[in-house]
């Protein structure tokens, strides 16, 4: 455990940074599942909505250092491949 109060307070702030990257990451996922449930039931018009606000709330964790970018861009490039598909 912590001794010094600045590595208490630093304790603190990693349970409480660790919880809201944690629901950031969450609610990405989701969004990314809305997609690849539209995806599985051919509806490409749902699929091609959802897409663009998963890759919003996507690029937005990125942006906050929640995912790296390569990350992003591998699930992108795969869901747009995945949609384009459906045809």
């Amino acid at each position: 455990m912590a001794n010094s109060a600045g590595s208490k307070k630093r304790a603190r702030q990693a349970i409480k940074r660790r919880a809201h990257n944690g629901s950031l990451r969450s609610m990405v996922r989701t969004y990314l599942k809305k997609v690849d449930a539209a995806i599985e039931a051919g509806n490409k018009e749902e699929a091609q909505t959802t897409f663009v606000a998963a890759i919003s709330q996507l690029d937005k964790a990125t942006n906050k250092g929640i995912y790296h970018k390569n990350k992003a861009a591998r699930h992108k490039s795969r869901l747009s491949a995945k949609i384009k598909a459906l045809a």
